[in-house]
């Protein structure tokens, strides 16, 4: 039978996962020849008929992959979607001239968007961020499984023999078996005790100063301080300005001078300085209430 003679119907709606995995399992596997012909299409003409037979083709495997990861919690058929998007990356990047059969290749493929997936959403919160740290949570995970042990805490001599058998440090083990024992937090509280939603997450994640109203007065004070106060000074005459500069906007390594110390540079007495500073104030809180 050549590759043309093949049959892969597009699949019907299906209602359930058990419709998916017997629809699966009943597309035709490919022989060797069969194989290479279709990659050379695809490879050669961009021939997506090709590529949907060799997709199809392999949708089984994805099922038996997908599996194995069934003990994280997550949907049965979310884990095989995204092990289909893997093989899908897998078909296109396949060189039938390297002589590997699209199955061994795809494995990896498949398996690394599992893997990515269930990273993003066994948690809420990422356990694991770098290439080492995902190799070790599914290695310790698959070991812990393997050993048919239950959730405990680690003992130092469980832990250095399991570093041992991965190849990483103690410490590694210790930081990854703390990161699975953590459970998410709800960032709300429960909604009727007003207690647990003060002290629930979301309220520590408050930031007061980004709240709308505060955000405006803040700009007005700035605006006020900046704008609004070169004006008002403006509006002064020069001694005024002057009087006001020296007893209220000195720098903060500066000392401001006293009424007496103006009174005996203008000539005039201190009880005058004083007379001058409350109407140029006076002056200066209208030019501000108009700005």
């Amino acid at each position: 039978m050549t590759s043309s003679a093949l049959i892969f119907p597009t699949p019907s709606a299906l209602g359930s996962i058990d419709q998916y995995i017997q629809a699966a399992n009943r597309f035709p596997m490919l022989t060797e020849e069969q194989e290479k012909a279709l990659a050379r299409r695809l490879s050669n003409a961009n021939d997506l008929d090709a590529a949907r037979q060799l997709v199809l083709s392999h949708l089984r495997l994805v099922v038996s992959i997908a599996r194995n990861y069934l003990g994280y919690g997550l949907p049965h058929a979310d884990l095989i979607q995204e092990g289909n998007v893997g093989l899908m990356k897998a078909v296109k990047r396949f060189d039938p001239d390297r002589g590997v059969r699209l199955v061994s290749f795809a494995i990896h493929w498949i398996k690394a968007e599992i893997h990515e997936y269930i990273l993003k959403n066994w948690r809420l919160v990422k356990i694991a961020t770098t290439k080492s740290q995902r190799k070790l949570f599914f290695n310790l995970r698959s070991l812990r499984s393997q050993n048919g042990e239950a959730p405990h805490s680690l003992t130092n001599s469980e832990a250095s023999d399991i570093a041992e058998r991965l190849g990483v440090k103690t410490e590694e083990v210790f930081e990854m078996e703390s990161r699975f024992a953590g459970g998410d937090v709800a960032l709300e509280g429960s909604g009727d005790d007003d207690e647990d939603r003060h002290y629930s997450p979301i309220s520590w994640l408050v930031d007061p100063a980004a709240e709308p109203a505060e955000v405006l007065e803040t700009a007005q004070i700035e605006h006020l301080q900046d704008t609004g106060l070169k004006s008002a000074l403006a509006s002064l005459d020069e001694r005024s300005r002057a009087i006001v500069q020296r007893r209220w906007l000195v720098a903060e390594d500066e000392t401001a001078a006293t009424l007496h110390e103006l009174a005996a540079e203008y000539g005039v007495s201190a009880e005058r300085i004083r007379q001058i500073e409350v109407k140029a104030m006076q002056k200066m809180r209208g030019q501000l209430t108009m700005a």
